[in-house]
């Protein structure tokens, strides 16, 4: 079982939150009434009239054809006009909705039944307080007593007419639908800058890829999503129209390209075909290669490379998934999260093509859904990723801590289970250290079983090493910060204090010599009585391990000469030197 990390949990209780805020705009924007809004298009019931040069400011045209498509209007004059019925209202509070596109100037016209004309104007680099979230621009028809009868919008060099999309709705239907909107957007951007920073964070934590890809790819939607919906108008309103139309286009783009990258580079290379890998990369360039000029197009056949465009689009992510499928097929994992994450974009782009979107969520339209399906994927895969991670971190914590045992187990002798010579060999180092630095006396004593052939020969191996571990079973408990104990091979046995002065290391040497000489073996060898003598060297100065194992190996050969359980001292006064100063040997 993984255990989900504190940031994952929080990611999913943001995704929930604002899933639940995004499903309640969505539901405010999808049941606005029909009834109060008209959808304004060219031929229905939009007239249009064209001046291939802009025209002046104050010039009209004097007739508009109802029928037909507009044409060489893009470094010209496009007029709009919109007849209102008479009553088609029961009030004249409206509002003019439009999409905001590539044009220099709009111009939009309130015609009253008492001949009077109220215009209101922007222009690209200055929207005043008409733009609204969503990328829309709105303009409220000023209440008079005379009726409204038409409205007629005037665009200078705009870039196609065809993108346009306008409305006219009751100014408090306006005033629901831009709070809804703002709404949607805010919680997809939200979600869009979790995916981003988390990912990030992420990528910096583990060093991978495809996180950083991910990341990159969160942000360039975000900053799409961002400028789509003019919020970036806060902060810097000369980008107002065609400057922001551009930007979005070519980080549409980009983010299109940083996806594909994203499931393409994390997909391994035996899970997916050569082929297919390069048909998407090759896909990938093509759209990044058509969308930058495009972009930067203020005229010219805008829509037809548009359509071309979004042919190379819906390829690149046809191979994206179909990798993704012979990915699966092959047993590849990280394509089961690819799956999840790509099914909602790739049925958001599918479905576009069957009902209206611009009329379910007017003012956001296909864009709001597609700005959704990138934060449900970045998040999806945010997710996705933090599971695998700690997944592998739980492997890798696993894997250390058996690295750790079998060091320990390295270190530990089989039979008796005390550290063995290279681990008492580290464990002495480190008490060395520190009493080095506390200036504290060490000894060391070197414990030997008298007599321990005859066991084996009389009793066998196995009787030995039950004795052993007779033995052994005395001295763990000395094991302690200040003192180590050991068995350094055969019946030979050490340990290691620190701090005891003269009379204290002896007694505790007596101690030690009578508790193994006193110990029970049961029935193993009968009542014979095992001994052991132990050689004893002690250093006031700072001696190493070898130094201090020479002298205390001395020691213990003179307790063997001297007659066997006993205990001999050999003092050093220099860590290659020994001292002549005596030596104490007590019997039993």
């Amino acid at each position: 079982m993984v255990l989900e990390s504190p940031m994952l949990r929080l990611l999913k209780k943001i995704l929930a939150t604002l899933c639940l805020i995004a499903s309640a705009g969505a539901l405010g924007l999808c049941g606005s009434s029909p009834v109060s809004a008209q959808a304004l298009r060219i031929n229905h019931p939009l007239c249009h009239a064209v001046s291939e040069e802009v025209a002046p400011w104050n010039v009209a045209p004097s007739t508009f054809a109802c029928i037909g498509q507009p044409e060489r209007y893009q470094r010209g004059t496009l007029w709009l006009q919109a007849m209102i019925p008479p009553k088609a209202y029961d009030r004249d509070d409206l509002s003019l909705i439009v999409h905001s596109s590539r044009f220099d100037r709009l111009i939009v016209a309130f015609f009253y039944a008492d001949g009077a004309v109220e215009r209101q104007a922007v222009r690209s680099g200055d929207f005043g307080t008409h733009w609204r979230a969503g990328g829309q621009l709105a303009f409220r028809a000023p209440q008079r007593d005379a009726s409204l009868t038409k409205v007629t919008l005037r665009f200078d060099k705009v870039a196609s007419a065809r993108l346009l999309r306008m409305r006219l709705v009751g100014r408090g239907e306006e005033g629901t639908q831009t709070t809804g909107l703002a709404t949607l957007i805010g919680a997809a951007l939200v979600l869009l800058l979790s995916g981003a920073l988390y990912n990030a964070s992420l990528a910096l934590a583990v060093r991978r890829q495809f996180s950083a890809w991910q990341a990159a790819w969160a942000a360039s939607m975000l900053a799409w999503g961002t400028c789509w919906s003019q919020l970036h108008l806060f902060f810097f309103p000369a980008m107002a129209g065609a400057l922001s139309a551009q930007i979005c286009t070519g980080l549409s783009c980009l983010a299109i390209a940083l996806a594909t990258l994203s499931a393409i580079t994390a997909l391994e290379q035996v899970h997916v075909s050569v082929y297919l890998r390069r048909t998407a990369l090759g896909l990938t360039g093509c759209v990044f290669a058509l969308g930058l000029p495009l972009s930067l197009m203020r005229s010219g056949p805008i829509e037809s490379l548009g359509a071309v465009l979004a042919m190379l689009v819906l390829a690149n992510l046809l191979s994206v998934a179909v990798s993704i499928g012979q990915a699966w097929r092959r047993g590849s994992r990280e394509a089961r999260s690819f799956a999840g994450a790509w099914a909602v974009p790739m049925l958001v782009l599918g479905s576009t093509s069957f009902f209206d979107a611009d009329t379910m969520f007017w003012g956001g339209g296909s864009q709001i859904l597609v700005l959704f399906a990138a934060a449900w994927q970045t998040l999806w895969l945010s997710i996705a990723a933090s599971r695998t991670y700690a997944r592998l971190r739980v492997e890798r914590d696993i894997a250390r801590q058996a690295e750790a045992q079998a060091q320990e187990l390295a270190r530990r002798d089989a039979l008796t289970g005390l550290p063995n010579r290279r681990g008492f060999i580290e464990r002495a180092g480190s008490i060395l250290n520190i009493s080095r630095g506390r200036g504290d006396v060490v000894a060391l004593l070197l414990i030997d079983v008298d007599w321990f052939k005859s066991i084996n020969d009389v009793y066998g191996h196995e009787a030995g090493d039950l004795v052993l571990q007779g033995i052994a079973c005395c001295l763990a408990p000395h094991e302690s910060p200040v003192s180590a104990t050991a068995r350094l091979g055969g019946e030979e046995f050490a340990v290691l204090v620190a701090g005891m002065g003269d009379v204290e290391l002896m007694r505790f040497a007596e101690a030690l010599r009578h508790e193994i000489s006193s110990y029970d073996h049961g029935d193993v060898i009968g009542h014979r009585k095992v001994t052991a003598s132990i050689g004893i060297t002690r250093s006031t100065i700072a001696a190493d391990f070898h130094s201090l194992y020479r002298v205390a190996d001395e020691a213990l050969y003179e307790a063997k000469r001297g007659g066997r359980d006993r205990v001999a001292i050999q003092l050093m006064d220099a860590p290659d030197r020994y001292s002549d100063l005596g030596e104490v040997a007590l019997k039993c």
